[in-house]
Formats: C-alpha cells, structure tokens, sequence
C-alpha cells in the first residue's frame, strides 16, 4: 500500500489539474498545503491548477457555443443558473467573465452561457487565462499559507498531516454533497410546482 507521501508525489499534479478542471477550489487548497509541507512545489501546483481551470472554461464554452441545445435538452435543471448567469453577463460584461470563477456554483455554466453569448472566442480565451490565472495563484496561496498558519499554531504540523489532508478533503465532499442537496431540493420544488 502506497503511503500519502507516496500517492501525492505520484499523483498530486495530475489530481489538482483534474480537480480544478471538474471545478474544484477543494484539489488546489489540498494542492497548496501539500506544496508546504514539500510534497510539490507551489509553482507546479499553481501551473497545474491554471491548466486544468483554463481547459475546463474553454470546453463548457466550446459546448456553449455548438451543442447548447442538445444539452439543455439533457439538462433542464440548469436553466436557472443559466437565466442568472445571462443577467449577470448582460448587466456587467467582461467584468463578470473575469470574476465568474470566483462564484459558486456558476462556474461550469457561466463559460457553458458566454458560449452561447456573442461574446467573439479570442476575447473569452484571453480573459478566461486572466482570470484563471489570478484564481490559481490566490487559492494555491491560500492553502500554502493556510499550512504555514497551522504550523505556527499547533507546531511540527508532520504529526498531523494526514489528518488536515483528510479534513480538507472532507471539506471539499461536504460543500459538494450541500450544493447537489439545494440543487436537487431545488429542483424537485420546481417540478411540484408545475404539477400543480
């Protein structure tokens, strides 16, 4: 059995890269603290984090643009953070293309509804790489300092460390499993409400 030191050499830039490109802030805090405690560099973590942030954008946007409606067919319970996410474009523009990554829950649709926008391809390429690029340096950062602080608190954080890996990664699962829980909560109140 491979220890966690072992699995985050191996594995911990393909995880942060796969991480944030599904839409995971969760694999680069994991990535940042790792890169602390010299399991991976900061800088590998960050590029990492930038690669996958960056591809994910220009997939959803890709899938925007050509085959909107074969997949609003398949997904109908988007079509409220779509409705959102078009107000929000319409009201501030590039402004909201460069921070949209920073709003939960917008992050795979708002790319998905530029796409489907007139937004020109080469203006979303160039700010999406902006704005990825701010969002992995100040989250990969975070979780570098958050394990500096840690340090400073409890000490020799070695003791401890596969706890705070497990913790973060708890973390991460639970504020996915609350957003699919209001997600589908919303969505069934959706559809009584038609029923009626």
């Amino acid at each position: 059995m491979m220890s966690i030191e072992s699995l985050i050499d191996t594995y911990g830039y393909l995880a942060v890269l796969i991480g944030t490109f599904l839409e995971g802030e969760t694999f680069l805090v994991l990535g940042g603290f790792a890169a602390h405690r010299g399991y991976l560099t900061l800088q590998g973590v960050v590029l990492a984090a930038f690669v996958g942030s960056f591809c994910g954008d220009q997939l959803f946007f890709f899938l925007g643009r050509r085959h909107s409606q074969m997949i609003l067919t398949k997904r109908p319970s988007w079509k409220a953070r779509l409705d959102k996410t078009k107000n929000l474009l319409e009201r501030f523009g590039t402004p909201f293309i460069l921070v949209f990554r920073f709003l939960y829950g917008l992050r795979t649709v708002a790319p998905f509804m530029i796409g489907m926008s007139s937004v020109p391809a080469l203006k979303f390429v160039f700010l999406s790489a902006v704005s990825a690029s701010i969002w992995a340096c100040g989250v990969g950062a975070g979780g570098y300092f958050f394990g500096h602080t840690l340090e400073i608190a409890i000490g020799d954080v070695r003791h401890y460390e596969a706890h705070i890996f497990g913790m973060i990664a708890i973390a991460g699962v639970l504020i996915w499993g609350l957003h699919f829980y209001r997600r589908g909560k919303s969505k069934r109140s959706a559809s009584s409400g038609k029923s009626v």
